[in-house]
């Protein structure tokens, strides 16, 4: 055992699904994780219809911390993934490993609920890194450059709103902060939503912060 496996032996292991159509990546994550030994490989899939199924027959007393997917997969991806697996009872966290990351992507993992993204041309270590964190109830996504993001359409009543939502305002907050009253808070959330491309204040914020 490693020296790094031997300074986390004694810490319960995070549960860890790989779900990616490529063999050679399941055998090298197994491998890199129990160089590591904070981890374990609990579940390999090759495709998010292949998980799901075998996640439900698992059964909640054996639930799965995170779960480090694909996006493209035939037989469905990350993001098919990620639309279906908040209906299931005790979800892993989602972290997408994808080998081509575009703006679309990244924008398209932050609003179905991802927890992390990380690129397969990163060092192994960089992955760890980032299982760790969402492990921990953290976020991890990459900054990249964007042309025209969404969040330069805002205007500067809604870059405040947003700011404000990253710093934990409720929408009575929000109101009293701003002078009006709790529905027209709601109404510019709605056509923040809309500019965004997300569902709810989560995905904004989370948006607004990776920007």
């Amino acid at each position: 055992m490693s020296f790094t496996a031997q300074a986390h032996a004694r810490r319960p292991a995070t549960t860890v699904a790989v779900i990616d159509r490529c063999p050679v990546i399941h055998r090298g994550l197994a491998a890199i994780m129990r160089e590591d030994g904070r981890f374990e490989l609990a579940m390999v899939a090759a495709d998010a219809e292949t998980f799901l199924s075998d996640y439900a027959a698992r059964g909640v007393a054996a639930p799965i911390d995170v779960a480090v997917s694909g996006w493209d997969m035939p037989g469905g991806g990350g993001l098919a993934l990620l639309r279906r697996i908040s209906q299931m009872a005790n979800p892993p966290r989602v972290l997408i490993y994808t080998g081509s990351l575009s703006d679309m992507t990244l924008r398209a993992a932050i609003r179905e609920g991802a927890a992390g993204l990380v690129r397969k041309t990163e060092p192994p270590g960089r992955l760890l890194q980032a299982i760790a964190a969402v492990a921990a109830g953290g976020r991890d996504f990459p900054a990249i450059q964007r042309r025209q993001g969404p969040s330069e359409a805002l205007t500067k009543r809604e870059r405040e709103i947003l700011d404000a939502l990253a710093g934990g305002a409720t929408n009575g907050e929000l109101a009293a902060a701003l002078g009006v009253s709790v529905n027209t808070v709601k109404f510019h959330l709605r056509n923040l939503f809309e500019k965004l491309n997300v569902r709810n204040r989560a995905n904004a914020v989370a948006l607004w912060l990776n920007r």
